[in-house]
């Protein structure tokens, strides 16, 4: 085995465990996103995220993870749609985005 045979491996094996570590990372994004959905009285649409970005950053204690950003679409009536995120850092939701109703503004008439 030379030295390009051992690079394509490491190749080979470094994009399995990134595929492996992003179908768990999007489970938990979905879990995330249909739980916010849940709890907020609204319809997560198509009950799935899709990957916006991903990248290299560093988590609190200084060590090198990567960061996911998935975007999501919602409705509060089935009649619209809504863009809503999700942020993971590692399998750990950082963020989660989701523009709430506005509430009726209150008038005071003296």
């Amino acid at each position: 085995m030379n030295v390009f045979d051992l690079l394509g491996l490491l190749l080979l094996a470094g994009t399995g465990w990134l595929w492996f570590d992003s179908l768990s990372a999007r489970e938990a994004a979905v879990a995330a996103a249909r739980s916010a959905c849940a709890a907020e009285d609204l319809l997560l649409l198509d009950d799935t995220v899709a990957i916006a970005r991903l990248r290299l950053v560093r988590d609190g204690d200084g060590v090198m993870r990567i960061q996911r950003a998935y975007g999501f679409e919602y409705s509060d009536t089935g009649n619209d749609r809504y863009s809503g995120s999700v942020v993971m850092l590692g399998s750990r939701v950082v963020v989660i985005n989701i523009r709430l109703r506005q509430s009726p503004t209150l008038r005071v008439v003296h």
